[in-house]
């Protein structure tokens, strides 16, 4: 039973899948510098094996190297809805200390370092200055259950590079169709082996479903269907990319159970980030590295979708604070609306305006949404948002 359980989470790639991943391995991918910094052009072919073989170097044994994510998605099945922007590589490695880490963090700096155009004094250059200048967030993990540190190099509203640095992590996917890993290592062993040939044969890659069933999986990529099992193990509990995939025309595979599932998620994102400024600059953040580009028009829908879950299926705060983040997210929807400039065109303009406690920065403005429809109503001066009638 349990070999039935593993071959049923592998799936042999098909010479399409293997030419698109290809395509991704050796597309020339910008990382840009801040400041005087020049940006990097690099293929991710290339920054793997600089890294793999200073972790070698380092006594840090990596046991194998994967596609993970959109990207891994994206190279399954094109045209998924799910977007292709993130490139997320895994380095399975051993990570018996937590001082490994730091050198982790050494042969990633080092790595970007080598990568440096010609004509640049590298000796003059420290591994804190290559972190300032090319590292966009940083994150070490290190306790009973969870080994793991992520490194992502900046990118300018275009394809960031998430190199990730995996020991041990419980949970590796929040849903079905984001829960491929590409296994590259006979892709790699035949890049820098030998120079590939005009039309030579590509080598037989595999992939492995974290979600448990392959072809299940592979059916809600296709179909656009959301599944996922005990949210309440996600951090966030997979709210925010729940509402994205909403956004995204993606529906639920059982709608028995979603409304369940739904309570959940909301559930541990509030564990997670209790605090309203702090809900406030995750889904912030969320917005800024998932919605760029043609993308940015669906931020609204969104926020809206997200409100409305939050407001339906959370059961865990009280009121106060469940009014609290209600009326944050409406302050942000109707920023992004002003942001894009549909306010202001709206026949229907009314005020409404008190002020609220804890709104305080300069940045909001006296948008409202009223119950019906949601209408706008707008007015032009620096007010503050204080949330009435049955919205909230």
């Amino acid at each position: 039973m349990m070999e039935l359980q593993t071959e049923k989470r592998f799936h042999n790639l098909t010479l399409e899948q293997v030419q698109a991943l290809d395509k991704v391995l050796t597309e020339v991918i910008p990382i840009h510098g801040r400041g005087n910094f020049p940006t990097l052009q690099v293929r991710a072919k290339d920054i793997i094996r600089v890294v793999k073989d200073r972790l070698v170097e380092r006594d840090i044994q990596v046991k194998d190297i994967r596609l993970n994510g959109a990207t891994a998605s994206h190279v399954l099945v094109r045209d998924n809805g799910l977007g292709y922007r993130d490139l997320d590589i895994i380095f399975g490695v051993e990570l018996p200390r937590q001082e490994d880490l730091q050198v982790i963090k050494e042969v990633v700096l080092g790595s970007l370092r080598d990568l440096l155009p010609c004509g640049v004094n590298r000796r003059k250059i420290t591994c804190l200055t290559m972190k300032e200048a090319y590292v966009q967030k940083m994150v070490k993990v290190f306790n009973e259950h969870d080994r793991w540190s992520l490194i992502s190099l900046s990118n300018n509203r275009a394809k960031t590079v998430g190199l990730r640095f995996v020991s041990s992590l419980r949970r590796q996917f929040e849903f079905s169709v984001d829960s491929f890993q590409i296994i590259l290592d006979r892709m790699l062993e035949s890049y820098w082996e030998t120079e590939r040939k005009q039309g030579g044969m590509l080598p037989l890659n595999a992939a492995e479903c974290m979600y448990g069933d392959f072809e299940q999986a592979m059916d809600h990529l296709r179909n656009r269907l959301i599944a996922t099992r005990n949210p309440e193990e996600i951090r966030g509990g997979g709210l925010l990319k729940y509402s994205d995939l909403l956004v995204r025309n993606f529906r639920p595979a059982s709608e028995t159970e979603i409304k369940s599932l739904e309570r959940y998620m909301c559930s541990r994102f509030f564990i997670d980030f209790p605090d309203v400024s702090e809900q406030q600059r995750k889904i912030e953040a969320y917005l800024q590295c998932h919605f760029i580009g043609n993308e940015e028009a669906s931020k609204y829908d969104y926020l809206m979708t997200l409100r409305r879950i939050i407001d339906e299926s959370t059961v865990c705060l009280m009121g106060h604070e469940r009014r609290q983040t209600l009326n944050m997210i409406t302050v942000l929807a109707l920023r992004v609306l002003g942001e894009q400039n549909a306010i202001p065109n709206t026949a229907n303009v009314t005020c409404f305006y008190q002020p609220a406690p804890y709104m305080t920065e300069p940045i909001y403005s006296s948008y409202f949404i009223t119950q019906a429809q949601p209408q706008l109503v707008y007015h032009p001066y620096p007010l503050h948002v204080h949330m009435q009638t049955g919205l909230v």
